[in-house]
């Protein structure tokens, strides 16, 4: 396609100098170059061709970067990448070293607020236009949310909070909801057009403040007032929001760029909270992402786009979370007691097939990470039993769940944890680093680390048949191509294996890095033990391995600090056993997004990486003076 406008565009001071009549063109260039790019790196798609008109209107509109965009979740960002001077390096998106997928504030004075997780944009959109007032700034603060994203109770106690003075100061905050998930037939988009104008116009909210002022302290006043809310709330959904303290327009079809800019113009000059509510259609202007949103919600590596995404010539090696939801169907089938949950991550965690077979056991409670957590412990106090699919990073969001309503109670409730360890492209915000490290720490509550795609469906089967609340944690993507045993049989409780025999070092290996480090010890000809579990740890197969030791090195996909490799020398010191341990896992910093492999070479936890570490701490074939009292 020819991107002669878009060509011209550096930045969105440079889109604001066009001629309204120009931006349909400017969308349609955006859109096919956001098309083309997605198809050579891979990437988030629907979304970002959903959001190409509210995108271009936004920054025509808004003085950007002065006034503050902040964009829920961001993945729907590539077009605001690509107008806000980030075009030419659209290439590199998602590798290492490249642009992120997501809004970063280090990458961009236009990302004026890092995300990833949902339901944040109104909380940070809200403060930002409090800082404002109490700073005497003259700026706008808009927050784009999606309705996937207003399932999550935190958009709401934001609502809650901005819609209220605070000491006499309203923050000038536009919340603009992409309800993606509705269509407008024509009728009723034309004449919602008009009435979104009119209402967002100067001319109704003068009419509506000088009826107030004639009618108040009549009998009419409340007449005219609940006529007015709830007459309005007939023709559009917005009663609820006004209630909240904003003034609601639309909805509104946003791709219509001749109904939007002039829209956002009106509410752009309005003080105190406002809501603009649009409706958008998910992988607008590509026929085969409108036709199958679910399909091309994201894709995962290069394509093209007059044929779309294909199936793969040699079908790919089974995914951890295809293992998962093998197990779960047939966990299922063999006891009536268990359900599933998950917070909107159906696809993502395996669970469609669950759902075909068991709906009436199959909950998606939206973006609500809290009250999955909470609605599984009310069905385990029942009886039943619940096992919540959810992603590690999402878990972070229902921390105070598990502890105060599943673990405090001793709840049998199973945590399924996908997308542990390096996740790859999508970077430090979805980033499962952490889980080991906040999981262990809780009592009750069992951490499990399988190995390989067999020993993740024995384990699951474990943590589902253990009385009490037990995580499961996997990677992303395929392991070694274990194939899955079709029976279940529990792991021997709270017990490691021995799985080399060596020398002088022993290597404890917690989950899928266990491969790797029996790679490297056939070159240090070193011990190697899968241990399985990280609570409760095989504190006999730790303190055995010390003794007949120099050495102790522990390896995991998780952080260092406070991860299984702390478990162990928390066992050591508890059993007076004083030996060299080196810890090897990910740094204490954020992980940038790239290839996992190669992320995984940096943080030197592949093969080569762990005998680096070890030859480096200990040499080749190290000798280690200890005091007899040690043994």
């Amino acid at each position: 396609m020819d991107y002669t406008l878009l060509n011209s565009i550096a930045s969105p001071a440079d889109l604001r100098r066009l001629p309204r009549t120009e931006l349909r063109k400017v969308a349609d260039e955006v859109r096919a170059y956001v098309l083309e790019s997605v198809s050579k790196t891979g990437g988030h798609l629907g979304s970002n061709l959903g959001t190409v008109e509210l995108t271009v209107a936004l920054h025509y509109v808004f003085n950007t970067p002065e006034d503050r965009l902040v964009w829920d979740v961001g993945h729907q960002t590539y077009p605001h990448k690509v107008l806000t001077g980030r075009r030419e390096r659209m290439g590199s998106l998602r590798q290492l070293g490249g642009i992120s997928g997501f809004p970063r504030r280090d990458e961009s004075e236009y990302d004026t607020f890092g995300t990833g997780h949902s339901s944040t944009s109104i909380s940070a959109a809200h403060g930002m236009a409090m800082a404002a007032k109490l700073k005497g700034e003259n700026r706008k603060a808009v927050a784009i949310i999606g309705d996937g994203s207003m399932t999550a109770g935190m958009a709401f106690e934001a609502l809650n909070n901005a819609g209220v003075a605070h000491g006499g100061l309203l923050g000038d905050v536009l919340v603009i909801l992409n309800d993606n998930d509705m269509s407008i037939s024509p009728p009723v988009g034309a004449l919602n057009k008009y009435l979104a104008r009119l209402m967002s116009g100067s001319f109704y909210a003068a009419a509506r403040e000088g009826a107030k002022s004639v009618l108040k302290n009549t009998p009419l006043y409340e007449f005219a007032r609940k006529f007015e809310e709830h007459t309005k709330g007939m023709v559009v959904p917005g009663t609820i929001f006004e209630e909240f303290g904003f003034n609601y327009v639309g909805p509104i079809d946003g791709h219509d760029l001749e109904s939007l800019i002039p829209t956002l113009e009106n509410l752009r000059d309005k003080k105190g909270p406002q809501f603009l509510h649009i409706v958008t259609k998910k992988g607008a202007g590509y026929k085969l992402a409108e036709a199958d949103p679910v399909k091309y919600h994201a894709a995962s590596g290069k394509f093209d786009p007059a044929v779309g995404f294909v199936k793969p010539a040699t079908p790919p090696k089974t995914t951890f979370t295809q293992v998962f939801g093998d197990w779960l169907c047939d966990m299922a089938e063999a006891d009536s007691r268990l359900v599933g949950i998950t917070p909107a991550m159906r696809e993502g965690s395996g669970m469609v097939e669950f759902h075909k077979r068991f709906p009436q056991r199959y909950h998606d409670v939206g973006i609500a990470e809290q009250h999955s957590v909470t609605f599984a412990a009310g069905l385990a106090c029942e009886g039943m039993k619940p096992v919540v699919a959810i992603y590690s990073t999402f878990l972070q969001r229902a921390y105070d769940q598990m502890i105060h309503d599943v673990a405090i109670q001793n709840l049998p409730v199973l945590f399924a944890l996908d997308r542990a360890g390096i996740v790859g492209a999508d970077g430090a915000t979805h980033a499962g680093n952490y889980d080991i490290a906040y999981t262990r720490c809780i009592p009750n509550m069992a951490v499990l680390t399988p190995a390989d795609e067999d020993e993740c469906r024995q384990a699951l089967y474990t943590g589902f048949m253990h009385n009490g609340p037990a995580t499961v944690r996997y990677p992303r993507g395929a392991g070694v191509g274990v194939v899955p045993v079709k029976a279940m049989a529990a792991l021997a409780w709270g017990k490691g294996e021995l799985r080399r025999k060596g020398q002088r070092i022993a290597v404890l290996a917690f989950g899928t890095l266990l491969y790797p480090a029996l790679e490297a010890a056939e070159r240090l000809d070193a011990t190697v033990a899968n241990m399985r579990f990280v609570k409760p740890l095989d504190v006999d197969l730790v303190t055995e391995l010390a003794r007949t030791h120099d050495a102790i090195v522990t390896v995991e996909d998780g952080c260092v600090m406070g991860g299984a490799g702390s478990a162990v020398t928390e066992a050591l010191n508890a059993a007076g056993i004083a030996i060299p341990v080196l810890q090897l896992g990910l740094p204490d910093e954020f992980v940038e997004h790239g290839d996992p492999a190669k992320l995984m070479s940096l943080c030197g936890l592949d093969a080569a990486g762990i005998e680096a570490s070890i030859v480096k701490r200990f040499g080749a074939k190290p000798t280690v003076v200890r005091s007899t009292a040690a043994r």
